[in-house]
């Protein structure tokens, strides 16, 4: 069987993994729960509500990403050898990433109130609903990348028989930016929603009015039911496919270089690293039947379950993969020799870097452990400390995962050269469909809770929601830290990419440090990062603003509301959501998207490869210090929620709740959304480096 066969049928596999997923979670009736038929109607209810609303912020979000594309598409078209067949696998990726993230989006809607109505039955049938809605996204993602990619590349190679390989995957990285450029807006756009409806919820509805979370009397918990799917479903789907993509095509485009060189015509080998994608859909499978949650207890670590088993069957596959592949073959990539050791080494190395990126995670946001027990006992003097040790914690948090990625990358390009950097990279995504299904559980299990409380299920059905959203509130952290870690490598191997790109045919390219040009660019990079978070973060400040002006106004102007005698106007709050966030993310949008062509196109590659190592690094740093600190905030606020310090309505609850509103937008506006700036950079720097080396540097001239 050949390579190609074999690639497309693993795609294939996790699309009929993720079909089978989702008919047994439609299989399970929202009216085997409900104890009458009033609890019925008001589970449909607020479950319909949370559905339309995420889909009209989709619908509206894709009409100007449509328009974005098209634009966009067309500058390709114009200013990129081979622009016609670029922009088409431009398209497809866009598209594909669309699609992923619609899938996504349609089973957590569906999910969530079958989870919650499964929470009479047991714990387990409710904790299965949750972790099965989370595989459909998973899964589907996973063999929408793989399919998408082999047979984008499969469609350039039939229209373009006679160019060359190094040439065809050139094109082909194109569908890694589409990809990415949807994950741009995705991030952006759904993180400005969720967190501008989440702090409006909490400050006018815990802190100023007394309620509970998720009370049925706050007008803005159905947009924040909503902003758990638009932040955490579709736009993180959205951020993995574009890891998926982007670092499986810089391998190709490295690793093409050095097979044309040394005339390779073994396919195995060219298409390596799609085999390696399809390789971790199969250990991600095995790995399934070892979820298991037996008590409450149990389920953080049924979930950790998953990662740490599909990593270790990946392990194992990959040396056995690796020597089919290449055999005794090897070629040559600069200086360096890539042979099946060096390749298994830098893949293997990726592989348990991101384990222990995401279990680094976990102990830095996870109140089991002392670094969030610390921030919410500085919650009993007060937010302002609350907020000290939480920026501490997130500062210190970034050292050892950064240490990791540089041991990473060492070892990469020790084995393998530029290609073995790429390989790590794709080792990192290895297990990414198991990595998805428990992040994209975990809103489910989220918006369950909410639904229950809305409902009025009753506090023993409350309890069960919330120790699965505890679990996913954990294991979101470990993702958020998966996800930034394997940004960080996928942009250097789309970095290494641009240069060996740009260096095509003879050309050098000087990087040394005392080059003004190259200076220059590191300073203008590692400042983009911080434009970049403020943007967004104020974005969500004047969000969250009109939102809390009409949380105040319905408490203040309907009648009975806060007795609950009233209902609130939830279609208010959720179309200010909608519509802030579509008008704020187009500014920092494009900034990510024209620093790049900008600079690519005035000032040359050397300066360009400058700004894309400076937001490398110090965007990496800024994502991982942010989406602990956050955390951080939110499970120290939890911790307290237990009965510690007080408990809920505490003074040092309240404080706790103020660093859990300022890590909102750290966590899951600003942190995630850098890992597309960092990635997008670099994709853009990759499709237009040849147009960059030949009519670059005009202002330099």
């Amino acid at each position: 069987m050949s390579i190609i066969s074999i690639i497309l049928g693993l795609g294939v596999l996790a699309l009929i993994v993720a079909v089978i997923f989702r008919q047994r979670v439609l299989s399970v009736k929202v009216e085997d729960g409900a104890s009458s038929p009033e609890e019925l109607s008001r589970l449909l209810e607020i479950s319909t509500a949370i559905a339309e609303g995420a889909m009209a912020f989709l619908s509206r979000e894709y009409r100007v990403l449509g328009l974005f594309m098209a634009l966009f598409a067309v500058l390709i078209f114009f200013t990129v050898d081979h622009g016609g067949h670029t922009a088409l696998a431009f398209v497809c990726g866009a598209a594909t990433s669309v699609a992923a993230g619609y899938i996504g989006m349609k089973i957590a809607t569906v999910g969530n109130v079958r989870t919650a109505s499964a929470a009479r039955v047991s714990l387990q049938k409710s904790f299965a609903v949750a972790f099965e809605s989370g595989a459909v996204m998973g899964f589907g993602l996973t063999g929408l990348a793989v399919v998408g990619l082999i047979l984008v590349w499969l469609g350039i190679d039939a229209m373009l028989p006679g160019v060359s390989r190094e040439v065809q995957m050139e094109i082909l990285s194109g569908f890694g930016l589409g990809g990415s450029a949807v994950a741009l807006f995705g991030r952006v756009g759904g993180g400005i929603y969720t967190k501008a409806a989440d702090v409006g919820a909490d400050l006018v509805g815990k802190v100023e009015a007394g309620i509970p979370e998720d009370d049925p009397r706050n007008p803005a918990v159905i947009a924040d039911n909503v902003g758990d799917n638009v932040g955490d479903i579709a736009g993180m789907g959205a951020d993995l496919f574009g890891s998926v993509a982007e670092s499986t095509c810089a391998a190709l485009v490295i690793g093409a270089v050095g097979y044309q060189a040394t005339g390779g015509t073994n396919m195995n080998i060219l298409l390596f690293p799609m085999l390696v994608n399809g390789v971790g859909i199969v250990a991600s499978i095995l790995a399934l039947p070892f979820v298991r949650a037996s008590s409450e207890e149990k389920v953080e670590g049924a979930l950790k379950n998953a990662l740490i088993i599909s990593t270790i069957i990946m392990l194992a596959a990959l040396y056995p993969i690796t020597n089919w592949a290449f055999g005794s073959e090897s070629f040559m990539v600069g200086t360096t020799s890539v042979n099946a050791l060096g390749v298994f080494t830098a893949l293997a190395v990726g592989l348990v870097a991101g384990l222990a990126i995401g279990l680094i995670t976990e102990f830095y946001t996870s109140h089991r452990y002392k670094p969030v027990r610390e921030v919410a006992d500085a919650s009993k003097t007060g937010s302002a400390t609350n907020i000290i040790y939480g920026l501490a914690l997130g500062y210190n948090s970034a050292v050892i995962p950064m240490l990791l990625i540089a041991i990473s990358v060492v070892v990469g390009y020790a084995f393998a050269g530029m290609y073995g950097i790429a390989l790590t990279a794709i080792g990192m995504l290895g297990t990414i469909a198991v990595g998805l299904t428990i992040d994209a559980y975990g809103p489910t299990s989220d918006n369950a809770g909410g639904i229950a409380e809305m409902a009025e299920m009753g506090k023993d059905i409350r309890k069960r929601t919330d120790a699965l959203d505890a679990a996913g509130n954990t294991t979101a952290a470990i993702g958020k830290g998966f996800a930034i870690g394997s940004a960080a490598l996928t942009s250097l191997a789309l970095t290494s990419a641009f240069l060996t790109r740009a260096q095509a045919g003879g050309k050098t390219l000087s990087l040394e440090i005392t080059n003004p040009n190259v200076l220059a660019g590191l300073l203008v990079g590692a400042a983009l990062p911080f434009a970049f978070s403020a943007m967004t973060m104020k974005s969500v400040g004047k969000a969250a603003f009109a939102m809390i002006e009409e949380v105040r106004r319905q408490f203040r102007t309907i009648p009975g509301l806060m007795e609950g005698k009233a209902k609130a106007d939830y279609a208010k709050c959720v179309d200010i959501s909608t519509a802030a966030s579509i008008k704020e993310m187009i500014a920092p949008g494009l900034l990510v998207i024209l620093s790049p062509l900008v600079v690519g196109f005035l000032f040359g590659v050397q300066m360009l490869a400058g700004v894309l190592i400076g937001s490398l690094i110090v965007g990496v740093m800024l994502a991982i210090s942010m989406a602990n600190s956050g955390g951080a905030w939110d499970n120290a606020k939890k911790y307290i929620e237990t009965g510690v310090h007080g408990g809920k309505g505490s003074d040092t609850h309240k404080a706790a709740v103020v660093g859990d509103t300022v890590g909102d937008p750290f966590k899951d506006t600003s942190g995630p959304a850098l890992n597309i700036l960092i990635k997008l950079m670099a994709i853009i720097s990759l499709v237009f480096a040849g147009a960059f080396a030949s009519n670059g540097g005009i202002l330099l001239r």
